[in-house]
Parts: structure tokens; sequence; C-alpha cells
């Protein structure tokens, strides 16, 4: 099967892919822990790696190079079935910054008619998604996967949703689904409008790639950041990738 559209090829019907966006600076195990759960428990035929070209949160920008952070996620990705690259986040001509919104609609509209589309997103990324553009409309656009912390209560999802958004139980999941025990909710927005919203539960990926960065900094010489990422929160080939570009120092 093909990659889908924005990726490497063009979509087959029938295509169950996830969206998963990001800085990606750098990309780490805790990414991939995350991808890994969702393609398992949702029968993914592909994640969709997007580096973000400018996030409107962070207005100072990235640390790493748009072009370096591509290549080190198609590092992090290599050899994992059903892992793909996607550029429908690059920079804009414009230089205007990338939305999630816009970035789905154009992604969900070059997708075969029978195909499903999903955003994943880490727990992190979940917690601050009140501040994103529309949030309010995307899981209407795409239903959230969200990988969440272990012994999070329901009640912390809640108070993390968009205004105008409601978590209601008795969803039924999805029925294709295997190898992980998925919670499945209805998100329900003031006009009565419901949208899929599933929890992967008790995920133990606390790793930030701030404090990854933060660590290289403090090491002495290139070597021993380079080997210090290795061995604990980075694919080895990206922390080679970042210690040979000489990242995050």
């Amino acid at each position: 099967m093909n990659p889908p559209a924005n990726a490497d090829g063009p979509c087959k019907v029938g295509s169950r892919v996830a969206f998963f966006g990001g800085s990606f600076d750098p990309p780490h195990l805790g990414h991939l822990a995350v991808a890994r759960a969702a393609r398992d428990a949702f029968c993914l035929d592909w994640v969709l790696f997007a580096p973000v070209g400018s996030q409107p949160l962070k207005p100072e920008g990235s640390s790493a190079s748009f072009e370096q952070r591509v290549a080190m996620t198609r590092l992090a990705i290599e050899g994992e079935r059903g892992f793909a690259i996607s550029l429908a986040d690059a920079p804009k001509a414009t230089g205007q910054p990338n939305y999630t919104l816009e970035t789905l609609k154009e992604l969900r509209g070059g997708l075969g008619v029978d195909s499903v589309l999903y955003c994943l997103m880490g727990a992190d990324s979940f917690f601050g998604l009140r501040r994103w553009h529309c949030a309010a409309e995307i899981p209407f656009v795409s239903p959230l996967i969200v990988a969440s912390r272990p012994g999070e209560q329901l009640s912390e999802l809640q108070n993390a949703l968009p205004e105008g958004l409601a978590i209601e139980a008795g969803a039924e999941a999805d029925k294709v689904r295997v190898h992980a025990e998925v919670q499945a909710f209805s998100l329900v927005n003031r006009n009565g409008d419901r949208a899929s919203f599933y929890v992967l539960p008790g995920l133990h990926v606390e790793i930030s790639a701030s404090e990854i960065r933060n660590g290289i900094r403090t090491q002495v010489g290139a070597a021993r950041a380079g080997q210090a990422a290795e061995k604990t929160l980075l694919p080895k080939a990206v922390a080679e990738y970042v210690q040979a570009h000489g990242l995050y120092r």
C-alpha cells in the first residue's frame, strides 16, 4: 500500500491514517512510543509524522531548521512499519504560521473517500489544545487520538478541552482496533454535533524535547553529548545526526 497524499505517494481507498504533527526538535523515543501504540491499537496503515514549519504558539521558532528536523524525523522512523514523513505542515511561502485545522482539512481532501483520518497527539500537546487556532473545530474534521499519562482522570481531559466542548462516555469504540484497551468517548459541541474521541491510556512517555536540548547543551564535548542522548532519549541515528551537525549546543 502506498503512503497517502502529502507523503510519498497517492492514498489507497480505505487507508487508515493518523496525522502526527509537531516540532520534532528533536524527534525522540516518546514520539515513537506514541505512534507505535496508536498504529497497533487502531490498525493504522500510516502514521504521518509532520514536522511543522512555523508554530504560532512558538514565535521564537525551533532550535533546528525545518530541513534538519525533517532529516532527523526520517532517521527516527526509518524501518518502522507504516511510518512516513508528511510535508503537509511545511513552511508557507507567505511566511504565515501553520494551523493544524487547515492542514487537516487539506490532508482530508487528498485522501480516498473511504479512508479514515485521525489526529494523533501526545499528552503535552493535548493539554495545550485550548490555545490552538479554532481548536474546537479540529475534532470534527479529524477524530482525536490522545496518549494519556498514567492515572489520568476524565476530569483532567475535560478541563483541557477548548471552550464549548464536553466529553461524554459511552461512545462506540473503533471496531477494528486491536492490541490495546482504547477508551472511546464522544466530544459534543454547543450545537449538539458529536465527534469520536479516543484515549490511549497509561503511556509512560514523560520525555520533553526541551529537556533533551538543555541536556545536550550542558554536556561537555560533542562525543559525550551524542552518547548521552543516544543512551537515554533519542534513537541512535538521531543522536548521531545531532552530534554530527552540532545541534542544541
